[in-house]
């Protein structure tokens, strides 16, 4: 057994040792800790469970590839590799669709190439925008979304942008 095996019991141990100390009732706080946290998931869930169907019906569509086929010839003129432009149209949508279509570009690329280098750049470094901004919206009740989905999908074109422009500059 390793140490790490022991950090979670330990915490449980300093929690209670702690409750135990502060004549705090351990049990009772777990328990408003639980349903608040139920409160949350209740408060969540419809925005996930839409998104999760809307992101399911985008891929099942095809709807990515037909984004991708109209941009080819602009981004074939901006040396931008065609093999990510699915991964960016995507990736503000689904972190798992991404992912999917990055290790597609992977296999048939190879993780050193032009392609590969800007997929796995534009991966790192952006953002599953819609799933956010709905949970982090939802959770504080936000009702004014506007100008934040402007900003951050001004913010996904950027970063799909500057990975192709750094690769090429830094990587190739």
């Amino acid at each position: 057994m390793s140490f790490t095996d022991f950090i979670i019991p330990a915490v449980f141990a300093f929690v209670l040792i702690y409750g135990i100390c502060t004549k705090t009732d351990v049990f009772g706080e777990f328990t408003e800790g639980v349903k608040d946290g139920l409160r949350t998931v209740y408060d969540i869930f419809p925005s996930l469970f839409c998104l999760v169907v809307t992101v399911a019906a985008f891929r099942a569509s095809g709807a990515a590839g037909i984004i991708t086929e109209l941009l080819r010839p602009a981004l074939d003129a901006l040396g931008f590799p065609t093999e990510c432009a699915e991964l960016a149209v995507m990736r503000p949508f689904s972190g798992s669709g991404a992912t999917a279509i990055f290790e597609r570009i992977l296999t048939d690329n190879g993780p050193d190439s032009y392609a590969g280098r800007v997929a796995s750049v534009i991966l790192g470094s952006s953002e599953t925008t819609f799933y956010t901004l709905s949970v982090y919206f939802t959770a504080v009740k936000a009702k004014k979304t506007r100008y934040a989905l402007a900003a951050a999908l001004i913010g996904d074109v950027a970063c799909t942008v500057v990975s192709a422009v750094s690769v090429r500059l830094f990587l190739r």
